[in-house]
């Protein structure tokens, strides 16, 4: 018997390593032990994570209730959506983009490039299968992850369960799309979407549509309904900054990363916010406000990123998109705003962002997580938790932090991996 196969078969349990066969599980409702470690979630972080053990000589198997890769991207992004910062910042680890591509991928260029990856590596994953619980379990050492058919019931006939050493959540921070109670909305007669949904303002020609949300994406979609002659509105309530997505030619946030090396925060936020002012003006005179800390602060400490403005702005500046206070409340027709004006609408699309489902399957018993679905301490480590179980790009510092996560990660589960300790524990498996 190859060294990665072994049997468990008088407890009901097999035991699938590398180079198993996966048809034969379909036809085994039995608990599956998987060599290495199980993935939860095929986007980016998922398989820089897989990458990264791969090229340590740790096997894994990524779970993805999807059809595919990368699914937030083929199916819930908008049509005119690029990559917001430079290519170099947003490679998976080992794998370079192509060299004819441009600064900003698209949307396909960066799925083909996902895709790429995938295969590249050679990686194993089982699609349309959804994550219903995951719990460690003490009396083995081992990690029980229950699925089931994308889909279906908890009494589907499909439900299967696997068992690994390791369990690496990398669901991402926009796992489900988000939408906030708003008093209303049910009332509201026209089409309300959320931005996964919404993929080109075609739709929307001579319409008045309220964008619900002013970060990238609100931003974003509010221009290309512009650009398609449709009157949107954008609801801004937070403060925000904004700032131009290159600086004399350069990406903005490479020259910030670039300022940072050399100066304080404080003061290279103090040279973004003075460059912003001089190039798009006073944003507080467009009903914009700005935050009170500076947007590499805001970034470092809450993850959030500061609007990276395409062509936007203009557009606000020039009366083709009017900015809009909060919503008071939703009427059949329209909105009344904080402000107490009333607008009418023919739609409206909610930019209002994603949300970790990671409560809803993962038992965290050691309270790694908070309510939201992300480590609890974000200002420091947040890709290692305990018992052997590991997050990849949920420390809110995008495809760079989960390139960072999934490096530590693979070395972390290498040194077991190859320790005694780990062939030891493997023995009584192969001997039960």
């Amino acid at each position: 018997m190859p060294p990665y196969l072994a049997s468990w078969n008088p407890s009901g349990v097999e035991y699938l390593g590398k180079g198993g066969n996966d048809s034969l599980l379909m036809s085994k409702p039995l608990p599956t032990v998987v060599e290495g470690a199980i993935i939860v979630g095929g986007g980016p972080s998922g398989l820089a994570a897989a990458a990264c053990l791969e090229m340590k000589g740790v096997p894994s198997l990524i779970i993805e209730k999807s059809d595919g890769i990368a699914s937030l991207w083929k199916y819930k992004a908008y049509d005119r959506l690029h990559l917001h910062i430079p290519k170099q910042f947003c490679e998976l680890p080992y794998y370079s983009f192509p060299e004819d591509y441009p600064l900003y991928p698209n949307k396909k260029q960066f799925v083909d490039y996902l895709e790429n990856y995938f295969q590249h590596f050679d990686m194993r994953a089982r699609f349309n299968t959804e994550v219903v619980c995951a719990s460690y379990d003490p009396s083995s050492s081992y990690w029980k992850v229950q699925t089931r058919p994308s889909g279906s019931g908890l009494d589907s006939e499909g439900m299967l369960e696997f068992r690994a050493q390791w369990l690496v959540v990398a669901s991402g921070e926009n796992s489900e799309a988000y939408t906030p109670k708003m008093e209303g909305l049910d009332s509201f007669q026209g089409p309300v979407l959320h931005s996964s949904n919404y993929r080109t303002g075609a739709h929307y020609q001579g319409q008045r549509v309220l964008v619900v949300g002013c970060g990238n994406s609100g931003m974003e979609i509010a221009m290309d309904l512009a650009n398609f002659n449709a009157k949107p509105f954008l609801v801004v309530r937070s403060p925000v900054h904004i700032l131009p997505r290159e600086i004399f030619g350069t990406s903005t946030f490479a020259v910030a990363m670039r300022m940072m090396k050399t100066f304080s925060l404080w003061f290279t936020d103090l040279l973004l916010v003075g460059y912003t002012r001089a190039v798009l003006g006073d944003i507080t005179s467009y009903g914009f406000k700005r935050p009170t800390d500076g947007p590499m602060t805001i970034k470092c400490k809450q993850g959030k990123t500061p609007i990276l403005d395409v062509g936007t702005f203009a557009k606000i500046k020039s009366g083709t998109i009017k900015v809009c206070p909060g919503v008071d409340h939703l009427t059949p027709t329209g909105s009344k705003f904080e402000n107490g004006q009333f607008e009418e609408f023919d739609a409206i699309v909610l930019a209002t962002g994603y949300r970790s489902n990671v409560p809803r399957w993962l038992r965290d018993e050691s309270g790694f997580f908070s309510a939201d679905g992300l480590p609890k301490n974000l200002s420091q480590g947040t890709w290692k938790a305990e018992r052997g179980l590991y997050v990849a790009g949920l420390g809110r510092k995008g495809i760079l932090g989960a390139t960072f996560d999934a490096k530590n990660i693979a070395e972390d589960i290498s040194i077991v991996y190859r320790s005694d300790s780990h062939k030891r524990l493997i023995s009584p498996l192969q001997s039960r």
